[in-house]
């Protein structure tokens, strides 16, 4: 199993939040004239696969996402997402992945080789379960990873805390079967390349309002906790 960065009592070391504090005073502050739509801007790409599954699910949410941590944090990003096959030419030139939907999921081999390069040469990958894709997502990341497992996140995780504080780990946005949310990665050398984010539906919560009439309060934690998600990915 691949193990994560901590100290012997569990918790996450002094030099790590250390690390994570220069990152954000970097990340935070724009570059002189860029704004947050210039060069250097991050791109939220989101994953176009096979299989026959929704992978264009809540449509309105990536937008929202990337509005309110634009608001609430000044990163620069692309005020809208873009979307990619594994292997063309924008999944190449995205550092930020996003993967969603409620039904079947499937890589070719040769996707499952290409998507193994990128993250291990430090693309980043989100995965949202939208409910229904926890079988074939982690089946097919099987095969993109075969030597890696899941490792559950605990709520002491920098990415549960570094910009807004969630105490008990990741919020639940809707009810499904009744299961606690989970935050689960994967690693390489101690650096987390895939967060997947199971019985939660974050996605759901960054949708318009009127779409899934999730509660203020609820869509406010999937904001902050989006929010967080992406402000880690950058300070990785």
């Amino acid at each position: 199993m691949t193990s994560r960065p901590e100290s012997r009592n569990g918790q996450y070391s002094g030099l790590i939040y250390s690390g994570l504090a220069a990152c954000l005073i970097i990340t935070l502050i724009p570059a002189p004239g860029l704004g947050q739509t210039g060069p250097g801007a991050l791109t939220i790409t989101r994953l176009h696969y096979g299989g026959g599954g929704d992978w264009y699910a809540d449509p309105s949410s990536l937008s929202n996402l990337i509005a309110y941590t634009r608001k609430q944090t000044g990163i620069r990003i692309a005020p809208e997402e873009a979307r990619a096959a594994i292997g063309d030419d924008t999944f190449w030139g995205s550092t930020y992945l996003y993967i969603t939907g409620h039904g079947n999921i499937h890589f070719t081999d040769e996707e499952a080789v290409l998507l193994r390069s990128h993250l291990i040469a430090g693309a980043f990958l989100h995965a949202d379960d939208n409910y229904g894709i926890d079988h074939a997502f982690k089946r097919e990341m099987k095969k993109v990873f075969p030597d890696k497992d899941w490792v559950e996140l605990p709520p002491d995780h920098p990415i549960f805390n570094i910009v807004f504080p969630f105490p008990e780990g990741l919020p639940k946005i809707h009810e499904h079967d009744g299961k606690r949310p989970q935050g689960l990665g994967l690693f390489q050398e101690g650096r987390l390349i895939v967060f997947y984010t199971y019985e939660c539906d974050l996605g759901d919560g960054w949708e318009d309002p009127q779409v899934h009439d999730v509660v203020p309060q609820l869509r406010e934690a999937a904001l902050k906790m989006g929010a967080n998600i992406i402000t880690y990915a950058l300070c990785r």
